[in-house]
């Protein structure tokens, strides 16, 4: 109980400050999503949820690219909401949910360069030993000059009481 007080009054200080989690759908991004929320509760500020919706392929058939995009939309949303159920586990931390469209590195540096109050992004690496993942792998490509904020990657598999100890 003491915890949430101080994480109500921490949240009024550092309202602004934004944890960015991007969302695909993996199991690893819940685990991104403990990660996030856990520290905004500790320390104040807003988690911000992201989904980009890729462009689809087969955008010349303008009735099925539509449906496609409508159930695309339908599963963003399916992932915010999941996401802020995992969020308020932690408690009552502010929540922003943004779906956009394009390439998801392109549209996740946009998001990041519209909204100066995103100050980490928070990533989960993959459970895989195929490697830590697309979107892990794509940021690295483009080398640390790539985002203007820090990147944290959190092993996969961690456990909410991991996370926890760790935040």
């Amino acid at each position: 109980m003491r915890h949430m007080e101080e994480a109500s009054a921490n949240t009024d200080r550092h309202y602004n400050r934004k944890f960015l989690v991007v969302l695909d759908g993996t199991e690893e991004c819940q685990v991104a999503v403990a990660f996030a929320a856990c520290r905004m509760r500790r320390t104040g500020g807003i988690v911000k949820l992201l989904v980009v919706v890729e462009p689809d392929q087969f955008q010349h058939w303008i009735g099925v690219g539509n449906v496609m995009r409508a159930e695309a939309i339908e599963e963003a949303n399916s992932w915010l909401d999941a996401a802020e159920e995992k969020i308020h586990e932690f408690g009552p931390i502010p929540i922003e949910r943004e779906i956009r469209e394009g390439k998801k590195a392109d549209e996740l540096e946009a998001a990041i360069a519209e909204d100066n109050h995103i100050s980490i992004l928070v990533l989960a690496s993959s459970k895989s030993t195929d490697g830590p993942g697309p979107l892990v792998s794509s940021i690295a490509a483009r080398g640390a000059t790539a985002l203007p904020i820090p990147v944290a990657i959190v092993p996969g598999f961690l456990t909410d009481d991991q996370i926890t100890d760790l935040a």
